[in-house]
């Protein structure tokens, strides 16, 4: 029934019998970007697997299928396979796409089939081969977390031993006394231990990475107390999201099994900064990279500056996937390195577009810097790409660059000089996709029955309940009033 990869098959099984398998773990993607699974014995695993897909029930997943219509069929990938090093016992992790048997089709809600849609289309419309992403996920550790949700209460704390507000607690429970080493807010980029209290911890995660497959290079505290990054090796947009989902799986259980939790949320201490997945992309054809000109701004072709007037200009629609929590909009605020200005640079990182410094012909790419990382890598990327190749279809320049402090400009001048800004909130992004909703249809990309099912998954799931919660910083400025 479905097409399978012979030699990758072979190579699957090879590790199953080398690594002594004794179960197999197959992994699926929701709309919001949730990893689910289901596990088998080895023993119930063969090839028929692959060639018939496995069976399971997709109105159990939010926003996906109906009761009378909830049979679906997970299609596993040879090739994408890892051994999950958080097992007790030796399991073989496999991603999946979903099958619509009542349609024939992958199916439409299921976001790497999406992704892969995406691809066919770059490569049909003759503009490019393959598209290569490269994103960089940032992403808290913290000690403890507390929440609270009741109809009288709302409350949240985070606590981290690297906090500036526990310089003066006595003895606290991760420490044996204060050792009194701390970055400070905005101070975490990037002083050595015992400043940085998380150097053993990212290497850590560092390692599990590489045994998952993962090629990590860079790896460093970032600006805020508890925060840090670790770079991965850009792939082409299915490897990238996959790898998206890697990391994140690698992260918050090494966290776990340290004591720790992680988390990528956007913004989760209020003045210092947040967690951004700024993505860097360029498309290929015959080998050759299309960003590239040697006499262009900063090594950037005319190709490579449509594509990023295409994302500058429907960056509004796109963020209903980039940004696709209501805390997205809390990161993108002046004053923390959040790009919120749509304009692009070379080398200044206060654009929402960077050209990274230095870059030659094979590294030459844009870098935009506004996605962040609790949405769903498949979609965030597809919308990226969709948006590049309408800028290249319709020849949409950007302008010139802009290469000011735009982190110094106030909302007056931003208004003046007529900068586009990213949306303010989720409400506001949802809005301006679905009424930019043909940039995303090209191709049946995404379906309108996709679109429709996405908008009432977040209205329902994220902004209305969001925007029915008092907060309490409005018992601050209007219990008295």
């Amino acid at each position: 029934m479905f097409q399978v990869d012979e030699a990758k098959l072979q190579k699957l099984f090879d590790t199953i019998k080398e690594e002594e398998i004794e179960f197999v773990d197959f992994r699926f993607t929701d709309i919001k970007g949730t990893w689910h699974h289901v596990t088998y014995n080895v023993k119930a695993v063969n090839e028929d697997t692959f060639k018939n897909g496995l069976p399971f029930d997709g109105s159990s997943l939010p926003a996906w299928q109906p009761i009378n219509k909830s049979d679906m069929v997970l299609v596993p990938e040879a090739g994408t396979e890892f051994v999950d090093p958080f097992t007790a016992d030796p399991t073989l992790v496999v991603i999946c796409d979903v099958y619509d048997i009542y349609k024939n089709q992958p199916y439409e809600k299921c976001p790497r089939s999406i992704a892969k849609k995406a691809l066919k289309y770059l490569q049909e419309s003759g503009i490019g081969d393959v598209a290569y992403f490269g994103p960089e996920n940032e992403f808290f550790v913290f000690d403890n977390v507390k929440v609270r949700d009741e109809i009288n209460c709302q409350y949240y704390e985070v606590d981290t031993s690297e906090g500036e507000w526990n310089r003066g607690v006595d003895s606290p429970e991760y420490d044996v006394y204060n050792i009194g080493h701390r970055p400070g807010t905005k101070g975490g980029y990037f002083p050595v231990p015992p400043v940085d209290s998380m150097m053993d911890l990212r290497a850590e995660m560092s390692q599990v990475m590489e045994e998952v497959g993962l090629e990590t290079y860079v790896i460093h505290h970032e600006v805020a107390q508890g925060q840090g990054e670790i770079g991965v090796k850009f792939g082409t947009l299915i490897e990238a999201a996959d790898n998206v989902q890697k990391l994140k799986y690698v992260v918050k259980n090494v966290a776990h099994i340290n004591g720790k939790t992680a988390t990528f949320m956007p913004k989760p201490l209020y003045g210092d900064n947040g967690n951004g997945m700024h993505t860097h992309i360029s498309i290929w054809k015959d080998g050759k990279n299309l960003f590239y000109d040697p006499s262009g701004y900063a090594n950037l072709s005319q190709f490579g500056k449509y594509f990023i007037g295409g994302v500058l200009k429907h960056a509004k629609a796109v963020a209903a996937f980039t940004n696709a929590s209501t805390n997205s909009y809390k990161r993108l605020i002046p004053g923390f390195e959040a790009p919120s200005i749509l304009a692009y640079s070379a080398q200044n990182r206060s654009a929402s577009c960077r050209i990274p410094w230095g870059a030659g012909e094979k590294s030459v790419r844009a870098e935009f810097r506004f996605p962040d990382s609790s949405g769903n890598p498949y979609l965030a990327f597809t919308a990226l790409l969709l948006a590049g190749i309408d800028g290249i279809k319709n020849k949409i320049d950007p302008g010139d660059p802009m290469e000011m402090d735009l982190f110094e400009l106030t909302l007056d001048e931003i208004r003046e000089k007529g900068i586009q800004q990213m949306p303010h909130t989720l409400r506001e992004a949802i809005e301006n996709m679905l009424a930019n909703r043909d940039l995303f249809k090209v191709g049946d990309v995404m379906t309108e029955e996709f679109i429709q099912t996405y908008q009432h998954y977040k209205f329902e799931t994220s902004i209305w309940p969001w925007e029915g919660r008092p907060h309490p910083y409005e018992f601050i400025t209007t219990y008295s009033c």
